[in-house]
């Protein structure tokens, strides 16, 4: 598609060096979508986007998948409940600053567009969250660095994420969704094998995550365009404004709002399952947390393939047949089995089972419902990265309440130091299977 003459092309050219078999895979003609809505966007952009989320989530959550758990142990041995209580202070402070930071980056108004600062800004944040964490001498500094990581990282995959709802029509969303789907599922398993190695250098255990968020992150800064948005129109709000912006009317909006309670219900099933992982496996298998890292780093190689059939199988089928709602609540069914498995099992087969069936069931819920969330997004042109921010409450609740309950709900009924893991999965399990059930009420999606 040809851009008139005072306007600057959807990405910029790729460097000469890029060799002309790449060039041809990567550059498509843009097309308009079906319905006469958003333009397609081109190769380019979808697999920069997938690779730019893959290396927030590697940088981001390999120190939730492992590094914390490790950290945490060596400053504090035998208080794994200090875990829930560093993850959700972090997510509480994500959940108090999304919204402002989604209303500031509709409104920004620079050369190089509304979302690109952001995510160089969020980078710098980040990167910094990650030394502050590797040389914390103390529980109190490793909790300040991950409400940093929280915050930088969380900005940079917000804004990479409006940008999908600036840019992508229907006819691409369960497709783009499922790619980062399966990218930002995989990229934790891959930073653990990356840091297999290193357990015992903090420092290394969680840069080295960081540093291939950082150039992933950059590359799609540095090669897909994004408009200038300095003639874009001005508003000025005042506090009282920006205050008013964290919320909205939810008759206005039910689909919208229906989706967002079925995210959080979700949400909040899988961060009880996940915040523990570490702990969990070296309680079932008998290790020290130390030892697990080896054995989540294999299962995770394995769950490769769990999660892109859900993610790709999910994403692709759901564009293709049109319909969202039915893989969505599939994707919660299989996640709430595989945790029943795991929850009631000590054997080496099942626990792989459990696991392998409930990252399937992630990459699919997940995929889908970013698709499913983009179609029902209100007002996309001017307050995308607002109602972005809201939805964030749906999974930053969540990352803020639920490791508080996990850590109440792990003491029911024992003695000592045992931990009631059992109880907790099974309540993970009937949260997200609720989400799927509840997703089903959207109308204006099939």
């Amino acid at each position: 598609m040809t851009t008139p003459s005072n306007e600057e092309p959807l990405v910029t050219p790729l460097p000469a060096s890029v060799p002309g078999p790449v060039l041809d895979a990567l550059v498509v003609e843009d097309a308009a979508g079906p319905g006469g809505d958003l333009p397609k966007v081109n190769a380019r952009y979808i697999w920069f986007m997938v690779l730019a989320q893959f290396g927030v989530f590697m940088a981001f959550i390999t120190p939730l998948a492992i590094s914390l758990s490790v950290k945490i142990n060596a400053l504090a041995p035998g208080r794994e409940e200090y875990l829930g209580y560093i993850t959700g202070a972090g997510a509480l402070f994500v959940m108090l600053t999304a919204p402002f930071m989604g209303v500031w980056s509709d409104r920004t108004r620079t050369r190089y567009g509304r979302r690109r600062p952001f995510m160089v800004g969020g980078m710098i944040v980040g990167v910094a969250s990650l030394f502050v964490m590797a040389l914390a001498p103390s529980v109190l500094l490793l909790g300040l660095g991950w409400v940093l990581a929280q915050w930088g990282w969380g900005t940079v995959l917000s804004n990479l994420q409006i940008s999908t709802a600036d840019r992508l029509p229907e006819s691409q969303r369960g497709k783009v969704a499922g790619l980062t789907g399966f990218a930002t599922q995989v990229a934790p398993v891959f930073g653990v094998i990356l840091t297999f190695g290193v357990t015992g250098d903090p420092l290394l255990l969680f840069l080295i995550p960081g540093a291939v968020g950082v150039v992933l992150v950059t590359l799609f800064v540095a090669l897909v365009h994004e408009d200038d948005s300095r003639a874009l129109p001005r508003e000025r709000i005042g506090l009282g404004g920006l205050l008013r912006k964290y919320l909205y009317n939810p008759a206005k909006y039910p689909d919208f709002s229906i989706n967002w309670l079925g995210r959080f219900l979700f949400y909040f099933g899988l961060t009880l399952n996940t915040t523990f992982t570490a702990f969990f496996f070296a309680s079932r298998l008998g290790v020290d947390v130390t030892e697990v890292a080896g054995i989540i780093a294999a299962l995770g190689g394995v769950g490769v393939l769990a999660v892109t059939a859900g993610a790709l199988g999910g994403g692709f089928l759901s564009d293709r047949l049109r319909r969202r709602k039915p893989f969505v609540l599939l994707g919660g069914g299989l996640m709430a089995a595989g945790m029943l498995l795991m929850a009631f099992t000590g054997d080496v087969p099942f626990l792989i089972a459990g696991s392998l069936i409930v990252s399937m069931g992630i990459g699919m819920f997940s995929a889908v419902d970013q698709a499913l969330l983009l179609d029902v997004l209100p007002e996309k042109a001017t307050d995308a990265g607002r109602f972005m921010g809201i939805t964030g409450f749906a999974t930053s609740i969540p990352q803020s309440v639920a490791p508080l309950v996990a850590s109440g709900v792990l003491l029911i009924g024992v003695t000592g130091a045992e931990k009631n893991y059992t109880l907790l999965y099974v309540i993970a399990a009937a949260l997200v299977l609720l989400g799927g059930l509840v997703i089903l009420r959207i109308r204006s999606v099939r």
